[in-house]
């Protein structure tokens, strides 16, 4: 095991690795701009070291601050934890030529998840379903592009391959729109990606977005804990998280589980990883591989009593996973809302000071913040401020902890979406479950206030 790692990241995930370290008896060097001298996991910290300025392309983004300061500490490892430069290959690829483990996939194994045309392929190949489209990427020719759009069948939606979070997508209904829609999502994926290239895919009515969390050792051992249903969105963006997922047959997660671990044994996948598909009349279809831990992943923590961030940590030690596929059970319903710092019905960005901060607690009551009261929120980054997570026997039962724990929960001196989350946790479809991915937005239209 590491005697000490640095952290490369802020907020809630920073406190949860080094949370994950202390119970592993390791040593947590945490790094933070000027706009977070003042975190919890700052003053927690044993060690902790300033990489820059607020802005984060002269903080967290910057890898030369990042690898010096593990350099200065004495660190053995880097933990990415998400966003940032967790899922940037040239990062982890530095990272383990300047004598550091990186916790997470190799820096190949990136490269490939992170193209979704290498990763569609990649998929393809070991025999996970995709949706279809086009074969990689889209040739310049028109009449190629309409052909292929015509074979798909319309509508299609034009996808950047190196996209993500919800940016360089683009729907196209009719053949008169298509070529311009090519064009404009080839400019967008070149100003934002600096990678023109783009796909097409059958754009799905009415799926759902559910996610495989997988495991993998140096050892080529993998296993899969079960799905996240993550449907509830608005502008790509998740809003609520839910493992199980409502109504899907256990024996379908089971078949795409296996082959969400076959594909990983054949790529020589490490660390921690989401499979994300669209689901729509009992099929699963693949668009795209998260190669990190995912903001959601307390809810699968929950339902399958596994530690995902320590694992990731003992999986990058060199440790075998702890685990096999057979010891792995689903029990009870798990439930996540994100707590953003932004008007909850008009998504405004609400930095500021905060002038109270109660957390709700009782069994089966879970945050996970770097927040406390007094505390500054910067306007420097994303508005998530922590994460509410709840834990039933049944669904039903983790739905009532969750109304009660949001109803408990108490914060002032800025605007949060808290009220949008106690509006959600009673409106009668979702207490149903199985809404699909344009729910909210729908439902947004209709609430508007």
């Amino acid at each position: 095991m590491f005697k000490k790692i640095l952290v490369a990241n802020r907020g809630e995930i920073a406190l949860r690795i080094q949370r994950a370290c202390r119970e592993l008896g390791v040593k947590a060097v945490m790094v933070y701009s000027e706009a977070d001298k003042d975190a919890k996991y700052v003053k927690l910290a044993e060690e902790a070291v300033c990489i820059g300025p607020a802005a984060s392309s002269l903080s967290y983004l910057n890898m030369p601050a990042i690898i010096s300061a593990a350099e200065v500490t004495d660190a053995e490892a880097i933990h990415p934890g998400y966003g940032f430069l967790s899922e940037n290959a040239d990062f982890a690829e530095r990272v383990e030529k300047s004598g550091f483990q990186f916790i997470g996939p190799t820096p190949d194994s990136i490269r490939i998840m992170g193209d979704k045309v290498s990763a569609k392929q990649a998929m393809i190949r070991a025999g996970v379903p995709c949706v279809p489209g086009s074969e990689g990427e889209l040739p310049d020719d028109p009449v190629q592009i309409r052909r292929i759009a015509k074979s798909v069948g319309y509508p299609v939606i034009i996808k950047a391959a190196g996209g993500g979070g919800g940016r360089g997508m683009r729907v196209v209904h009719t053949e008169a729109a298509l070529i311009n829609a090519v064009q404009m999502t080839k400019a967008e994926a070149g100003a934002a990606f600096n990678n023109p290239a783009v796909y097409m895919e059958k754009f799905l009515q009415n799926p759902r977005h559910i996610e495989i969390q997988i495991l993998a050792d140096k050892h080529k051992n993998a296993v899969y804990l079960g799905e996240r249903d993550c449907s509830m969105q608005r502008r790509h963006q998740k809003v609520i998280e839910e493992a199980p997922a409502p109504g899907i047959p256990r024996k379908l997660i089971d078949k795409i589980g296996e082959r969400c671990v076959a594909a990983c044994k054949k790529i020589n996948y490490r660390g921690a990883g989401t499979f994300e598909f669209l689901y729509e009349n009992g099929e699963f279809y693949f668009i795209e591989m998260n190669t990190r831990v995912q903001v959601e992943h307390p809810v699968t923590e929950w339902v399958t009593g596994v530690d995902i961030v320590k694992t990731q940590i003992m999986v990058a030690a060199g440790e075998k996973l702890p685990f096999t596929q057979r010891q792995i059970e689903i029990r009870g319903h798990a439930i996540e809302c994100r707590i953003n710092a932004e008007d909850a019905f008009k998504f405004t960005p609400s930095p500021g000071r905060v002038t109270s901060w109660h957390m709700p607690g009782g069994p089966g009551v879970r945050v996970d913040s770097h927040v406390y009261n007094n505390y500054f929120v910067p306007p420097n980054y994303d508005s998530m401020i922590g994460k509410l997570i709840v834990h039933g026997d049944t669904r039903e039962q983790a739905l009532a902890r969750m109304q009660t724990a949001l109803n408990e929960t108490v914060i002032e001196g800025i605007s949060t979406n808290i009220p949008l989350h106690r509006e959600l946790m009673v409106d009668a479809k979702f207490m149903q479950g199985g809404t699909n991915i344009h729910y909210l937005e729908h439902w947004l239209s209709q609430h508007k206030r």
